[in-house]
C-alpha cells in the first residue's frame, strides 16, 4: 500500500510539472513505475492511459488561452498518428525497449534541465522537414508509451517555427492523438493496465489540471523542472542498467 501511495504521488507530481510545460508526463510516469520495478509490458500502456487523460485537460486549458497553432500542428501529425499505432502494434524484446526507454528518459531529463529559449518570432512551417519528423516521432512514442512531446517541443524552438507558449499548446495536442493511436494499436495491452490505475488516474488528472493552468498563464518555475529532471535521470540510468 505504502508504495502504492508514493508512486501515485509521484504520478500526481510528474502530471503537474510536465502539463505546465505542455507535455503529459508520459516519461515521468515510466520513470516513477521504473523506479518501482513494474514490468515493461505494463508501463507502456498504463503511461499511454495516464498520457490520454493528461493531454485532454491540457489541449483544452492551451487552446482556450490561446496557445494552440493548427498551421504548425497539422504537418506533424499527419504522418505522426499512422506511425505511432504502427509503433503501438509492436513488442520490442524486453532488452531491447529498456534500452531505447532509457534513452528516451535521459534525453527528457536534459530537456527539462535545460534553461528555456527566449520567445522569437516565428518561422513558416517547413512541410517535408515537418512530415518527416512527425513520421518519426510518433514511430518513437508509439514504441516506447510515450507521446512525442518531449522531442517536438525542443524541435520546434530550435528551427523557431513556434514560440514557448505555442510550442506548449501545439506539443500537448500532438501528445494526445499519438498517445491514442499507440494506445489503439496495441489495444489489448489495455487488460494489463493494472488496478492500482484507479488511484493514479485521478491523481494524474488533478496535476494536469493544476499544471495546464499554470502553464498556460505564467512562467514554469526552472527548479522544479530541474528535479524532475534528476528523477528521469535516475530511472533512465537504472533502465540502461538493467
Amino acid at each position: 500500500m505504502t508504495d502504492t501511495l508514493l508512486l501515485t504521488l509521484l504520478i500526481f507530481m510528474a502530471a503537474l510539472l510536465y502539463s505546465s510545460v505542455g507535455h503529459a508526463g508520459a516519461s515521468g510516469y515510466l520513470a516513477a513505475m521504473a523506479l518501482f520495478n513494474l514490468a515493461p509490458d505494463v508501463m507502456k500502456p498504463t503511461a499511454l492511459v495516464l498520457n490520454l487523460v493528461v493531454a485532454t485537460v491540457g489541449t483544452i486549458r492551451y487552446a482556450r488561452a490561446g496557445c494552440f497553432a493548427w498551421n504548425v500542428f497539422w504537418p506533424f501529425a499527419i504522418l505522426s498518428v499512422p506511425l505511432a499505432f504502427l509503433g503501438g502494434a509492436l513488442k520490442l524484446p524486453i532488452p531491447a525497449y529498456k534500452m531505447m526507454l532509457g534513452g528516451v528518459l535521459l534525453f527528457a531529463a536534459w530537456r527539462l534541465g535545460a534553461k528555456p529559449s527566449a520567445s522569437a518570432e516565428a518561422k513558416p512551417v517547413i512541410l517535408p522537414l515537418a512530415l518527416g519528423f512527425g513520421g518519426f516521432i510518433g514511430l518513437l512514442s508509439g514504441l516506447t508509451g510515450v507521446g512525442g512531446g518531449i522531442f517536438l517541443s525542443p524541435l520546434l524552438l530550435f528551427l523557431g517555427w513556434a514560440d514557448v507558449r505555442r510550442t506548449a499548446g501545439v506539443s500537448v495536442a500532438f501528445i494526445l492523438v499519438n498517445s491514442a493511436a499507440g494506445l489503439l494499436g496495441h489495444l489489448a495491452s489495455v487488460n494489463k493496465v493494472p488496478a492500482e490505475i484507479i488511484w493514479w488516474a485521478p491523481a494524474a488528472l488533478f496535476g494536469g489540471v493544476i499544471g495546464s493552468e499554470l502553464g498556460s498563464r505564467r512562467l514554469t518555475p526552472l527548479m522544479m523542472r530541474r528535479l524532475l529532471a534528476v528523477v528521469l535521470v535516475i530511472a533512465g540510468g537504472k533502465m540502461l542498467w538493467t
